[in-house]
């Protein structure tokens, strides 16, 4: 790698046992989504535009998400409030891209986010979210393809 780095970045990818339009489904849809992540709930569908905040009940308060793409069922681009972000607004942005594989019976969540400092506590703040991501991950494939909430109790 060449150059200097300019800001934090990471990738987290897992696979899920359910085609990309049920995966994305139970992402998009806030009823899902408070079933198995956002413990305290979530409000408004992930799609373009639309008024959507989450929360949780291991950081209570509600964190506005802007919805920036929406392409079912392959995509989804969220923004929403970082600390030690480079984004002048105080955000990140988050890329969740469904790939099918195995002739679309499973498949592949990819989930991308970027905009932290190059500093310690850039560091800090992207390897917290990089944990939470995960997690999401795991619970995405327990609650699809098992109908169980992998973070009930888990946090608080």
């Amino acid at each position: 790698m060449t150059g200097e780095l300019k800001e934090l970045t990471f990738t987290v990818s897992g696979r899920v046992a359910r085609p990309p339009a049920e995966v994305y489904e139970a992402v998009a849809d806030p009823e899902q989504l408070s079933h198995y992540f956002t413990t305290g709930g979530a409000r408004g569908r992930l799609d373009a535009g639309a008024d959507v905040s989450w929360d949780f009940r291991d950081f209570p308060g509600r964190f506005p998400v802007d919805v920036v793409e929406a392409q079912p069922p392959t995509r989804i681009v969220i923004r929403w409030g970082g600390q030690s972000v480079t984004a002048a607004d105080g955000r990140t942005t988050t890329t969740f891209e469904f790939e099918p594989i195995d002739d679309g019976a499973r498949t592949l969540v990819t989930i991308t986010e970027s905009s932290w400092q190059v500093t310690p506590d850039g560091a800090h703040h992207a390897f917290d979210n990089c944990e939470g991501w995960t997690g999401m991950l795991a619970a995405l494939k327990v609650w699809v393809e098992h109908g169980i909430n992998l973070r009930d109790g888990f946090y608080a």
